[in-house]
């Protein structure tokens, strides 16, 4: 069953996210871009004060400005943006650094590897090449984004199949998957055939539905009882 990703910037977003359902808190600073990292005090609060009820996860920002990891021992997963990489041969290699450096403080942190839809603009690695590397990172996770937040979503930079495939490939090679891009519920219900772990939402879960608003705990709420309701649905028709 997928379930609900919440992005936060704060400690009380993140207790309103999880009390209205979240099922992974991931801490970003949304006005430094689509993985803007948040400031080390802010991710060691959030971790201290969800405290181990759900896994929490960090954006590091783009991996060729901020290649260091985070240092907070209690996040779960950690994910740097490939922007400016595409034409570089050695990113495996630079993002294989990160990892390893992470695990150097924080040997049980995850690392996700992210593809953007709209590479090209992104002038990162595409979303095939991506999924490749991930599906070599053992126990590692593959989310599929978008890098500029312009009202665009992910399906108008891939095709709900072109979606699909690259999960299936991630799951046979027993990589978890996340979903994200600006979804809201038409988005999600369009991309539930994908069966991913987890759907990451930012902006549809703010107020008014803007990414740098606070988070609206109804709009959660609403998200995840819609997830449990597909998937009922989905088990009465199988």
């Amino acid at each position: 069953m997928a379930e609900l990703l919440v992005s936060v910037r704060s400690v009380s977003e993140a207790e309103s996210a999880l009390d209205a359902g979240a099922a992974i808190i991931d801490v970003k600073e949304p006005e430094r871009g689509s993985l803007g990292r948040a400031d080390q005090q802010i991710v060691d609060a959030v971790v201290e004060a969800i405290g181990g009820r759900v896994p929490v996860s960090a954006a590091l920002g783009e991996l060729l400005e901020t290649p260091l990891p985070c240092r907070s021992m209690g996040l779960n997963y950690v994910k740097w943006g490939l922007a400016a990489c595409g034409q570089r041969a050695d990113w495996p290699e630079c993002l294989t650094t990160a990892a390893t450096s992470l695990r150097k403080v924080a040997p049980l942190c995850r690392m996700v590897s992210v593809a953007y839809a709209d590479w090209e603009r992104a002038i990162s690695p595409a979303p095939d090449a991506v999924c490749a590397f991930a599906c070599t990172q053992k126990g590692g996770v593959f989310l599929l984004d978008t890098w500029r937040k312009d009202g665009s979503t992910l399906l108008d930079w891939l095709r709900a199949a072109e979606v699909c495939r690259l999960a299936r490939r991630c799951k046979e090679a027993g990589i978890r998957v996340a979903l994200a891009g600006s979804l809201g519920l038409a988005q999600i219900a369009s991309l539930l055939p994908a069966e991913p772990d987890w759907f990451a939402v930012r902006g549809a879960v703010c107020k008014r539905g803007v990414r740098n608003a606070a988070i609206d705990p109804s709009r959660v709420r609403t998200l995840v009882e819609s997830l449990k309701l597909s998937v009922r649905a989905s088990t009465l028709g199988s």
